[in-house]
């Protein structure tokens, strides 16, 4: 095992994943063939996927359903095996090492509980604590410090089948740290809950990550906590991985518009959605090197929406030749949602 492979908490070399499944005939015939033929079909879930996460990164795993994501998390965690390819968590791989992998990482399934579901949620916590063979001590710090930070003290003696759904994310995950891992798997952990609970645990994955310096891989369909948690974010579409590397960066391959809207004393009266402004604030009815594109006119709050590629000007830029254009009263800047940079990066050869 070399020394780089040690160093990283998780890498994945050519990482695939396949499973076999009957072909189904059409009709009602089919159907019946079906219970004494033996045809079957390959489905590819994970293709020759390799990545490194070093320790202490907050790693987003985004794509449609059916991408692969779930299906990865699950190798990563030694659930599944792969069909070919390696996977090594802390530099052991969590197949063949499954026992000390168990008590180096944390995995959280938004959909599957590990919590028992008819005790009271304490007793989880504490069945856990003897089974992850915690010190006393050190399980009535994790108590505090759990409860100052996802205030489970409110619902400790509830039965996990009556908490809300915020509350019992807020115990999976409690449940998931409670042997201190330096690895956390999450696979949708905020999904269903309210903006508050997403809020909270966004905050409480930061702290975790920031102060403790927990290796985070998060798959969410919740962009939002990709903008607010991750630097580095990795999209798989179909089982491939199609983009590894930073939000910023990302948003640049998919070449969408910044928005800025600018707000002025008077507005002008050449303006006209459709038009461009040059450089040197010239109106323009045709494109122009270094010209942006006038998107949108509110007459009444005499505002001016004006598209530009960051790749090719700056907001200042652009910003310098509006003032050419009149006095301007404010000014706001919107970057192109997530979800429509994704959706442009799928759809690209």
């Amino acid at each position: 095992m070399s020394g780089q492979a040690q160093q990283l908490a998780v890498r994945t070399s050519r990482l695939k994943k396949s499973y076999f499944v009957q072909v189904r005939k059409p009709g009602f015939l089919g159907g019946l063939r079906m219970l004494v033929s033996q045809e079957t079909r390959e489905i590819q879930a994970v293709k020759d996927i390799s990545f490194d996460i070093r320790p202490g990164e907050f790693v987003g795993y985004i794509g449609p359903n059916g991408a692969g994501k779930s299906t990865t998390v699950k190798m990563l965690t030694g659930i599944l095996h792969p069909t070919s390819g390696e996977v090594l968590v802390n530099g052991r791989s969590p197949q063949r090492a499954r026992q000390q992998i168990a008590r180096e990482i944390g995995v959280v399934f938004g959909q599957r509980t590990q919590l028992w579901w008819d005790l009271p949620t304490v007793d989880s916590f504490d069945i856990l604590s003897a089974m992850y063979d915690v010190r006393p001590a050190d399980y009535k710090a994790f108590q505090k410090e759990f409860d100052d930070l996802l205030g489970l003290g409110e619902f400790l003696d509830t039965p996990v089948r009556r908490l809300s759904l915020g509350q019992r994310m807020r115990a999976e995950l409690a449940a998931a740290l409670i042997h201190r891992p330096s690895v956390l798997f999450l696979d949708e952990p905020t999904i269903g809950l309210d903006v508050m609970a997403k809020g909270r645990m966004r905050e409480f994955l930061t702290k975790i990550n920031e102060e403790r310096g927990v290796t985070i891989l998060l798959t969410t369909h919740d962009l939002r906590d990709i903008e607010e948690l991750c630097e580095r974010v990795m999209v798989i579409n179909h089982g491939s991985l199609v983009y590894d590397g930073a939000l910023a960066s990302l948003r640049d391959q998919a070449g969408l518009p910044t928005l800025l809207t600018v707000k002025y004393a008077r507005l002008p009266e050449k303006l006209m959605p459709g038009l461009y402004i040059g450089p040197k604030g010239e109106v323009l009815d045709r494109p122009h090197d270094g010209a942006w594109c006038v998107l949108a006119i509110n007459a009444e709050a005499r505002t001016v929406d004006v598209h530009f590629d960051r790749s090719q000007s700056t907001a200042p830029a652009v910003l310098m030749a509006m003032q050419a254009l009149g006095e301007i009263r404010d000014v706001s800047l919107a970057e192109p949602l997530i979800e429509d940079i994704i959706k442009r990066l799928l759809e690209q050869p």
